[in-house]
């Protein structure tokens, strides 16, 4: 299959912490393509996550998903021929606490924005970022998850995505847009703080720093993949270039490990002697996901593609990132 050309691309939720790292990925890469983004104005993402790439983005544009209008006036401006659409309330655990939120968000916001791509009538090629949480908690004898296992989603962002999925599908099906769903599995990103690797990263570099005193920790027994947010960012693009309007890919890494066997590894990396770690019930969520293990096979044979870094390399840049990020906090203070 011919690779597509892209000239000018839109990333929805472009300042978030996966937007902000495929921006980084476009422009780095593909200097060629024009390339805007959607942020909201009330948004809680901070800039400072473009940094390395704001001063080649060709426009930020202030929008809010769930305003139509908005949306609809963005793309007439800049009628782009690539669209990722990564913005969404991601955080599974506070969607336990803000259901309705997360619910109308994700879903009125992707409604919004394939409204907005037909009343504008432009035909970009759309990855839509979906999520292993879809899947929900899959029976061993369905693992590795193959992008045909049944949908069961366990937690109101699951809901939210499978939601967008399923539309994904039903805009290519009854008006031909050409929508890539792609289902990334768990990865390392130092730019989201609510991720399980994270927030372990960050405590350690405090515990390090002598900010605290003891890391805190919910479940440890569930088992993922992991990749590198680096890696992940650039699947995305190859997903748009190389793969199928209508169809779904799981994507992930090759490392299979337990929340716990990660925090081992963080605590060896440390410069502490030792690291107390204590259970916090604020920390488990009403329903977890605990086996989420991925068949990469369909997404590989598609396009060939294979992660660049190393599990060792993205855990030392999770790790640095942090320990930088608690030095501008003590200087700061």
């Amino acid at each position: 299959m011919k690779n597509k050309k892209i000239k000018k691309a839109l990333i929805t939720g472009i300042s978030g912490s996966g937007g902000s790292y495929l921006a980084d990925y476009i422009v780095e890469n593909h200097p060629e393509v024009e390339l805007h983004g959607i942020s909201r104005w009330h948004s809680t993402a901070s800039n400072k996550n473009l940094s390395k790439s704001i001063s080649k983005i060709k426009k930020l544009h202030e929008c809010d998903l769930t305003d139509l209008r908005s949306v609809w006036g963005v793309l007439e401006l800049i009628k782009p021929d690539a669209i990722f659409h990564i913005a969404s309330y991601a955080n599974v655990r506070a969607s336990f606490i803000t259901p309705l939120a997360v619910l109308n968000n994700n879903i009125m916001g992707t409604a919004n924005l394939f409204e907005a791509i037909r009343m504008a009538k432009i035909d970009p090629i759309i990855q839509l970022c979906s999520t292993s949480e879809v899947y929900g908690q899959v029976n061993k004898k369905d693992v590795p998850i193959k992008e045909t296992c049944p949908f069961n989603p366990v937690s109101p962002y699951a809901i939210s995505k499978v939601t967008q999925d399923l539309m994904g599908y039903a805009y290519f099906k009854n008006w031909n847009m050409k929508i890539i769903r792609t289902r990334m599995f768990a990865y390392l990103n130092p730019r989201r703080a609510d991720l399980f690797a994270t927030a372990f990263a960050m405590q350690v570099a405090r515990i390090e720093a002598g900010l605290q005193k003891e890391l805190l920790h919910g479940n440890l027994d569930s088992v993922r993949t992991i990749i590198d947010v680096r890696d992940a960012m650039e699947s995305y693009w190859v997903a748009t270039v190389k793969c199928k309007p209508g169809e779904a890919y799981n994507i992930g890494g090759n490392t299979q490990i337990s929340v716990g066997e990660f925090l081992d590894m963080l605590i060896k990396l440390s410069k502490c002697k030792k690291i107390l770690t204590r259970p916090d019930p604020k920390l488990y969520r009403p329903t977890d996901v605990t086996l989420q293990i991925p068949d990469l096979t369909k997404f590989t044979k598609q396009t060939g593609w294979k992660p660049k870094y190393s599990f060792k390399e993205s855990v030392k840049h999770l790790l640095e990132h942090c320990r930088n990020e608690v030095k501008n906090i003590i200087k700061s203070v």
